[in-house]
């Protein structure tokens, strides 16, 4: 059995940093909207406050797989915490899907039985809303790019911008059109706007987790591309998944066509890792070598 290893490590201690400041704003975000959702009676002012609370959970949430992810493997954990970060992108998106169905049954009850709202005060908050969020975007923005944990908290904060913007239109008409009414619409809004995203989040997260191929392996192409190299019979018994958002698995048995060394082996299973790692972006290989064993021979078999 033999395997090997190589990894791009990115700037983690910057995305703490980020996400720090990102928290910090929120919470003050999210403080001052209670504190005027009530005041005001804007429901679309507290659900934009809920929805900003769920942004520093799920801040916080992402922060502390952040710094775990960089912890080094142990003999109890040999991986170390490095799906930490998968974990908290699946518990962000449930957060948002669960939030998103409160705002809706609150939406509902508000339309049948609308308000007068104070939307001076809706106003002001809302356009201090957009300016923290939108400082926050800018600052995860480049990570988000790369990295599920960080796409993760960039989309609540995403949403949680626009979710402001709608605020601020929804105040504005409330104030010089007195349509109250488009408050509970906003609510409606932002709330299926919520599913929409985390949705997609959830999808990618669990699939993740369940260790299923990613969307972008071809299973198929992966085993033809091996099995054009020298000495190569077959490989079969075929687990590719993602451990993390930048480290790609691949384990297999690789049935050889003749009885060779192990130094030749050695040299057969560099090859196969460079253009793995060359082709597909597969950066650890764990191969099983045989000759004339009497095993299942398919791509994929049922361990």
């Amino acid at each position: 059995m033999s395997h090997s290893h190589n990894h791009s490590h990115n700037s983690k201690d910057l995305k703490g940093q980020k996400l720090l400041i990102s928290i910090l704003l929120n919470i003050v975000i999210t403080v001052a909207q209670v504190i005027g959702g009530f005041v005001s009676g804007s429901l679309s002012l507290l659900s934009d406050a809920l929805h900003n609370f769920s942004d520093v959970i799920s801040l916080i949430v992402s922060y502390v797989a952040a710094k775990l992810s960089k912890q080094k493997a142990s003999i109890d954990r040999t991986f170390g915490y490095k799906r930490a970060e998968i974990l908290a992108a699946f518990i962000n998106a449930s957060t948002l899907i669960i939030v998103a169905i409160i705002l809706i049954f609150e939406a509902v009850k508000r339309f049948k039985n609308p308000q007068e709202i104070e939307s001076g005060l809706v106003i002001w908050l809302a356009i201090v809303a957009i300016i923290g969020n939108g400082l926050s975007v800018l600052l995860l923005r480049k990570d988000a790019k790369n990295n599920i944990n960080m796409r993760s908290a960039y989309l609540h904060l995403l949403t949680d911008m626009l979710a402001s913007v709608a605020v601020l239109i929804g105040g504005l008409l409330m104030k010089y059109y007195q349509l109250f009414w488009v408050d509970s619409l906003l609510t409606l809004l932002i709330a299926l706007y919520l599913i929409w995203v985390g949705y997609d989040l959830l999808k990618t997260s669990t699939k993740m987790l369940m260790l299923f191929t990613p969307d972008d392996i071809n299973i198929k192409a992966v085993v033809r591309t091996v099995n054009k190299l020298p000495k190569v019979s077959k490989l079969h018994h075929v687990h590719i998944w993602n451990l993390s958002d930048d480290e790609l698995h691949l384990e297999a048995h690789l049935d050889l066509k003749e009885d060779i060394s192990t130094t030749e082996f050695n040299d057969l299973l560099l090859d196969i890792e460079t253009v793995l790692h060359d082709e597909f972006n597969i950066n650890h290989v764990t191969i099983q070598p045989e000759f004339n064993k009497e095993d299942p021979k398919e791509v994929i078999v049922q361990d």
